[in-house]
């Protein structure tokens, strides 16, 4: 197996059909086919502005991406982002490829506040990003989710005070 190659990212407005396509399709494959999940993948967002996706390509095939959101501004104006459908083709997986899109999207967001809405089990893997749990657990399409929240102020602070 080869290691995964260049990172993208763009609105899926500027983004080639054929890859567009390998990106849906993946998300299709893992959410609805893998996980055994009928729920309406194509939910309209991906083409909101703002919106941007982001995946990694091996040998001319996409095999990892997210989709970062863009949420309405919250009252003191600052925007929050949503990262979601994370996924990461079957064959390609513990590779770190979910890792360099995780670093990437949050690069591109800065210090503003991000939201995971996370498979249960991923949370451990969420939280090396810097996010934490907020609330409760649910059930969304019969999996196990939990709302996970990272904001950049108490991610410096954890840092300037050493591991929790």
């Amino acid at each position: 197996m080869t290691s995964a190659g260049q990172l993208h990212h763009s609105p899926a407005d500027q983004i080639d059909a054929a890859t567009l396509y390998q990106i849906l399709r993946l998300r299709v494959d893992v959410f609805v086919v893998e996980q055994a999940c009928p729920y309406p993948e194509l939910d309209g967002r991906d083409l909101e502005p703002g919106t941007r996706q982001f995946w990694i390509v091996d040998d001319d095939v996409v095999v990892s991406t997210l989709r970062l959101l863009t949420e309405p501004a919250a009252a003191d104006g600052e925007p929050t982002y949503r990262i979601g459908r994370v996924c990461t083709e079957r064959g390609h997986r513990g590779q770190g490829l979910t890792a360099r899109l995780i670093d990437a999207a949050l690069a591109e967001i800065g210090d503003h506040v991000c939201l995971i809405e996370a498979q249960a089990y991923l949370v451990e893997m969420y939280a090396k990003f810097g996010f934490v749990v907020e609330g409760d657990g649910y059930l969304e399409d019969g999996i196990p989710h939990v709302t996970m929240r990272r904001d950049p102020a108490d991610v410096s602070a954890a840092t300037a005070d050493g591991p929790r």
